[in-house]
């Protein structure tokens, strides 16, 4: 039940009292109103008072009108108040009244949203900071021993958002797995754990690293646990660093610079697209750096030392590479 202000009450009690036809008293009005006639007789004395007030409060309103539509920035209280000080001459206005005012002529600044992936980590609960095993080392260990993970945005102005997690070897540059979400919930960056541990498990093992950033999805306690229960490294770069985990900054660039999903009308649109090119980046996208070789075909050369191009193939393939692969 919503109770009316006594103010509000008393104008109606006066209202019905003015009218011609209105056959109640004071005392039964009130009585009705549940208000005293004490208060009511008090509200009709402060009537000029009251007058004079709002004529104060609109006059302040307008000043803080002004100050709000300043070179058509809309601003909040503060930045009014900080407007009004800066003002030649100054003007001194409390920034309680301030907000007052905003709030009884329902004048509004605009709110940032806030960053979903920041909202995200509030809400999930954090395990501790892993340390940089990587050292910026992508290469050298071998296939299958350093995978880099990070997640992306997707936004073409007309269909959902969508999160794209994926999990990259960093010696072959081989997209492992990878998961489409619509939401920034933790589940699809498990589900693409998961992925990886049912497509490349046997090739894994206790030395493998998953190197990440600080992001909240990484250093939520599902996520640390999942890793744990089957044995895998933890890493992370430092903060606000993207060269420890610069192949992976590198990969998203060169997706978005190829994809287009300007059509995509919806997520299993935009998922499509992306389904398609990871298909088409291990298998048929060639690397200068990965011995001209698309990641997948870089990843058997390595293990198998068979080159399957009619060139030469290129020196410097380390044993310790080699030995590596299982």
């Amino acid at each position: 039940m919503i109770e009316i202000p006594a103010s509000d009450k008393y104008a109606i009690i006066k209202q019905m009292i003015e009218r011609p036809d209105n056959k109640l008293s004071i005392a039964a009005l009130c009585e009705m109103a549940r208000v005293s006639r004490s208060g009511f007789y008090s509200y009709l004395d402060t009537a000029d008072a009251r007058a004079k007030r709002e004529e104060d409060d609109l006059s302040a309103f307008n000043r803080i009108l002004e100050a709000y539509s300043y070179r058509g920035y809309p601003k909040g209280a503060k930045r009014i108040y900080m407007h009004f000080l800066h003002m030649d001459p100054p003007i001194l206005m409390n920034l309680k009244k301030i907000r007052r005012l905003m709030a009884k002529y329902s004048l509004r600044c605009p709110v940032r949203r806030s960053n979903p992936y920041r909202r995200m980590a509030r809400a999930f609960e954090m395990a501790s900071v892993a340390p940089d095993l990587v050292q910026r080392e992508f290469e050298g260990r071998g296939p299958r021993k350093v995978l880099l993970t990070d997640i992306t945005y997707l936004i073409n102005g007309v269909a959902p958002r969508c999160y794209l997690v994926t999990i990259l070897d960093a010696c072959t540059r081989e997209v492992l797995s990878w998961q489409l979400s619509a939401s920034l919930e933790v589940d699809f960056v498990l589900a693409a754990v998961h992925e990886l541990l049912e497509k490349h498990k046997v090739a894994l093992s206790t030395q493998t690293i998953l190197h990440s950033d600080q992001g909240a999805h990484f250093k939520s306690v599902r996520f640390v646990r999942l890793l744990e229960d089957h044995e895998l490294r933890r890493s992370m770069s430092r903060k606000a660093n993207c060269w420890d985990n610069a192949p992976q900054e590198s990969f998203f660039g060169h997706m978005k610079d190829e994809i287009d999903i300007s059509d995509c009308r919806n997520f299993a649109s935009i998922h499509a697209v992306i389904a398609d090119w990871m298909d088409y980046y291990n298998h048929e996208r060639y690397q200068w750096n990965l011995a001209k070789l698309a990641p997948a075909e870089y990843y058997h050369y390595i293990c198998t030392g068979r080159y399957p191009l009619l060139i030469p193939p290129p020196q410097g393939i380390s044993r310790r590479e080699r030995d590596n692969c299982e």
